[in-house]
């Protein structure tokens, strides 16, 4: 710079528009700007991106934050196991993925206008944006309760000396938000454009919004209005639901599209057992296990079914098609074993593993690169509008009857390859209590589960015990080789979830370090 002209100091010389790269400046001119823009809005990084509401790994980590399993390294376990502090990366990593999707939402926003163009396609753009921007925001006031909150692209001082927005003024903009988007929402997209925001999937967030915030009557008429629409199917089998050649289908609600060699994801990577050439980065918890029932509908504790002595017999084949199990799944040919008298790669000896892998997500079908897979990830699907639906209904105080039952959780029960007993209770108690048990089971590892115990109250009861993994012995009093319990359960890992502190994340120490004006959460350092 020292060798530039004085000539070359001109005013014009610093209004210079970026030669290598895109400026607002140049760019809103056309609808195919707008289109580029509008695809900037869904980025959520790919690869090896994470630690958000939209990719595959950032949506797993809330089930293990939930005492569903373990991550190899800890990561989401420090949510929820009593040392999480505002200092903590990942916490930061919300946040600032968060926020980041939020500025890129507000500055489309900012310029769409700008664009002479068809104004049904505008508006239908508009809504799409405004439901991405509407879905951060829930999310940033669920697990943060109070945070920033800004609808159009701010300066640096701006950014750095605003202050927190109460949680209800947020929930209220975001119902509010869904609200009017839906309606220029189309019902349907051709499947050039799947994974864009349909009215359904803005429906189906608002039904969350208004679930956490105990909105029940508001939220069964949410949910009808999806269930009316007719647009949404389960998909007749659950154990191939997942596979990459399904990732198009009519249970599929709001997905993150991937696509293989262009613009991919490595979630097999950590989900595939270390024989089979991923890392066995995620351990389910025997807790989990025991939470599916046996085929006659009644749980472990009830059924004359269950056989402690070979306890994963007899039961709901979700069970099998969610969870690998020692010397029982078989995957591409081979027997996953995690024994720790064998010479597997995966014998819990070999790391911090519970002796459980995941099985859901793992795909049969797909022999190529474990770092470079183009499966979409689901973030809302129908089986979720229908359980919803009934629990809102049951939390509304409306009459429950079997028409309803089986219009709803019984749908999901009877799939083919599932068919598990119809429920037929109408007692609140025991309904709620199936309720809960079946969201659990159906929507393991997909991220619901922490949303689900915290909007319950039940997070400090779910997290703040002595957690198991597989079964070693059905000799426990006699058995040596590990600590096993009274059942001969491995004894594994124990949660310490502060009751009245770990139910909000902290306000990130690295954004108070900057921004004065942000308090910190009850019970973390300030």
């Amino acid at each position: 710079m020292l060798v530039i002209s004085n000539n070359a100091c001109s005013d014009d010389f610093f209004e210079k528009n970026p030669l290598d790269a895109v400026s607002d400046a140049t760019f809103w001119k056309s609808e195919s700007d707008a289109k580029l823009a509008l695809v900037g809005c869904y980025n959520n990084g790919g690869a090896w991106s994470g630690e958000d509401f939209w990719t595959p790994r950032g949506i797993i980590y809330l089930d293990f934050m939930a005492g569903l399993g373990s991550e190899k390294e800890l990561i989401p376990d420090r949510f929820t196991n009593g040392t999480l502090d505002p200092s903590y990366w990942a916490v930061e990593a919300y946040w600032d993925n968060s926020y980041r999707k939020i500025v890129t939402c507000n500055n489309f926003l900012s310029h769409i206008d700008d664009i002479v163009m068809d104004s049904k396609t505008k508006a239908m753009m508009k809504s799409e944006i405004r439901t991405i921007r509407a879905y951060q925001y829930f999310n940033l006031a669920f697990f943060f309760s109070d945070v920033p909150f800004f609808t159009k692209v701010l300066t640096i001082d701006e950014a750095n000396s605003i202050a927190r927005t109460p949680k209800i003024d947020i929930m209220n903009f975001v119902e509010t938000e869904l609200s009017e988007s839906y309606v220029n929402l189309p019902s349907t997209r051709p499947t050039t454009e799947d994974g864009r925001i349909t009215s359904g999937a803005a429906l189906a967030i608002l039904g969350r919004v208004q679930m956490a915030n105990k909105k029940w009557d508001a939220a069964a008429v949410t949910y009808k209005k999806i269930i009316d629409s007719q647009t949404y199917t389960l998909n007749p089998s659950y154990k191939t639901m997942f596979n990459v050649q399904n990732e198009i289908n009519k249970e599929f609600i709001l997905t993150s599209q991937y696509k293989e060699d262009v613009y991919a994801h490595v979630l097999p990577q950590y989900l595939y057992p270390e024989a089979f050439g991923g890392w066995h980065q995620f351990s389910p918890y025997n807790e989990l296990v025991k939470q599916f029932q046996c085929t006659d509908g009644l749980s472990i504790e009830d059924s004359p079914l269950y056989d402690s002595s070979n306890p994963y017999n007899n039961r709901d084949p979700r069970l099998d098609y969610t969870i690998m199990i020692s010397d029982r799944t078989v995957f591409q040919g081979k027997t996953f074993v995690s024994r720790p008298d064998s010479n597997s790669p995966d014998r819990i000896t070999r790391y911090n593993w519970s002796g459980y892998s995941i099985n859901k997500f793992i795909d049969p079908s797909y022999t190529g690169n474990l770092m470079n897979y183009g499966g979409n990830w689901s973030i809302i699907r129908y089986a979720e509008v229908l359980l919803s639906y009934l629990e809102s209904k049951l939390e509304a105080g409306e009459t429950i009857n079997q028409v309803l039952l089986d219009e709803t959780i019984n749908k999901i029960r009877s799939r083919a390859d599932v068919n598990m007993p119809a429920v037929t209770t109408t007692n609140i108690v025991e309904l709620r209590n199936k309720i809960r048990t079946e969201r659990e089971v159906e929507f393991a590892f997909e991220g619901l589960h922490y949303y689900d115990i915290l909007r319950w109250g039940i997070a400090a009861e779910k997290l703040n015990r002595q957690f198991t993994g597989m079964k070693l012995t059905n000799d426990p009093a006699n058995y040596t080789a590990f600590d096993v319990d009274k059942d001969g359960y491995l004894i594994y890992q124990k949660r310490n979830f502060v009751k009245g502190t770990n139910e909000l994340w902290p306000i990130p120490q690295a954004e108070r370090n900057v921004n004065t004006k942000l308090t910190q959460n009850t019970g973390y350092p300030n």
